[in-house]
């Protein structure tokens, strides 16, 4: 079983080379309305293609439209422009996009402030605790980090910098240098409940969100403000299906790609919306931070029976009752798929990849730690003594990170008392040796009596006497 794991960890590479970069697939729907629409985005389809990305365009009106077929994902990705009219149409209803995320399906969705957020697409996201603007026309704005050459009177065409690490031991897939215009936007708010939520990209601390078709001059109760504000969001799901909230879809247009921006300060920059496109669609689309593991084993360790060697001896592998006070060792190996395969994956600074052995609450909380490493994966791996506590217990890696796919591994296994047969002698316990030195006092000390008394003969002098009087005694 070992050898067939590491053959198929070495033909990894070259299976991924022919088939998609993305860990799941490479079919991709996009939904677009309006058809003229589409050669705006010809340099980002292009992207998506040349990674292998098989497109497929359809209007949310087509009568074949559907995310399943035979029961399966039609789509491993589908990507939503925004919609002109009330919604997406019958095939594209809350309800099935909850369906498809459930069954695995990852789903970017773009917004735009010109084409308005239907009802639809607020109660969506409202099931993945996103919340948007009551107006549907609400625009994200900022009059300190605004474009001065497109945006010199709206200020609707956001500079931000490249996101920042979020946490130090929080991966940054979207990071790097360069500015990002971001045009038009649709800000959200996350829910502050959910584990699950996590803003990619947020607005500058000077930005708001309002309606642009209000007569007022000034905005008294803005919908959200500053750090408040995603301009880019993402859900992944307990089933590690990924959902990316887009809140400007026109920073993926070819006019956006690669403009020169200037800054009110009067700073200019060429935009780097192109190469943060690829990462977000790297992330989105499951060709980067997919965690997977290959293997799991635990066994039980034995002192060597040979006095001249200092090793160990493994009684075998994965069984199903253990003793209590066992020494165990565990061992898990996973894989960071990285856009073409697997590479070993390694633990972010300032974080821990953890084992417990629980039972209804953990015993053990232990941190793995890296043993071996192949090619496509490492090996983590930790050694304890199993608690003086019988009952039903799990092996349990619990890994849920930003951004990374989740891991959740369990291995139930018995931990029983000690046999009739292998409790310790009492003179093997120093605490015993009291007792046991009592009691054989005892025993010695009513032996030496008894041997006193049955051998030792009395005095002659007291036998005769004795005698005498018992002949004197007798009637005549």
């Amino acid at each position: 079983m070992r050898l067939f794991s590491s053959i198929c960890l070495l033909l990894l590479p070259l299976l991924s080379a022919v088939l998609a970069k993305s860990a799941v697939g490479n079919r991709v729907l996009v939904v677009l309305e309006d058809e003229s629409q589409k050669g705006l985005y010809s340099q980002f389809w292009a992207d998506l293609e040349a990674r292998a990305f098989k497109l497929s365009f359809q209007s949310p009106r087509s009568d074949d439209l559907s995310l399943f077929r035979h029961g399966q994902l039609a789509y491993e990705h589908l990507l939503l422009t925004p919609p002109k009219s009330k919604g997406y149409g019958p095939a594209l209803t809350p309800k099935i996009l909850l369906e498809f995320v459930n069954a695995g399906g990852n789903v970017l969705l773009g917004l735009s402030s010109d084409s308005g957020t239907p009802s639809a697409i607020s109660s969506l996201l409202l099931e993945f605790d996103i919340s948007l603007s009551p107006d549907k026309s609400s625009v994200v704005v900022d009059h300190f980090h605004y474009d001065t050459v497109s945006a010199a009177e709206k200020h609707d065409v956001i500079l931000v910098d490249r996101p920042e690490q979020l946490r130090p031991d929080v991966v940054n897939f979207f990071g790097g240098d360069g500015t990002l215009a971001v045009p038009k936007a649709v800000g959200q708010t996350l829910g502050n409940t959910s584990p699950l939520l996590a803003p990619i990209l947020k607005a500058p601390v000077t930005a708001y969100a309002y309606n642009p078709k209000e007569e007022a001059e000034s905005v008294e109760e803005p919908f959200a403000t500053g750090s408040q504000l995603a301009l880019i969001s993402a859900m992944q799901a307990r089933n590690s299906a990924r959902f990316t909230v887009l809140g400007s879809l026109e920073m993926l247009q070819d006019n956006w790609f690669d403009a020169s921006v200037r800054a009110p300060t009067g700073k200019s920059a060429k935009t780097v919306n192109r190469e943060f496109a690829k990462q977000l669609t790297e992330w989105t689309f499951q060709e980067v931070g997919v965690l997977k593991v290959f293997h799991i084993q635990h066994y039980e360790i034995k002192p060597s029976t040979k006095a001249d060697e200092n090793t160990t001896q493994i009684s075998e592998y994965d069984p199903a009752i253990y003793r209590i006070k066992n020494d165990v060792e565990f061992e898990i190996e996973i894989g960071q798929y990285d856009r073409t395969h697997y590479v070993p994956f390694t633990v972010p600074a300032n974080d821990a990849l953890q084992l417990e052995f629980t039972m209804l609450s953990p015993f053990h909380r232990i941190p793995l730690h890296p043993s071996s490493a192949t090619p496509n994966s490492t090996t983590f791996s930790t050694t304890f003594t199993t608690p003086d506590q019988h009952g039903i217990f799990a092996f349990k890696v619990n890994y849920k990170r930003p951004f990374f796919t989740y891991i959740e591994e369990k291995r139930q296994v018995t931990v029983r008392h000690f046999a009739h047969d292998e409790w310790p002698r009492s003179w093997a316990i120093s605490g015993a040796w009291p007792w046991i030195g009592g009691l054989w006092s005892v025993i010695l000390g009513f032996l030496a009596f008894v041997m006193v008394w049955l051998y030792c003969e009395p005095p002659k002098e007291e036998a005769e006497r004795r005698r005498k009087l018992s002949v004197g005694s007798t009637p005549r």
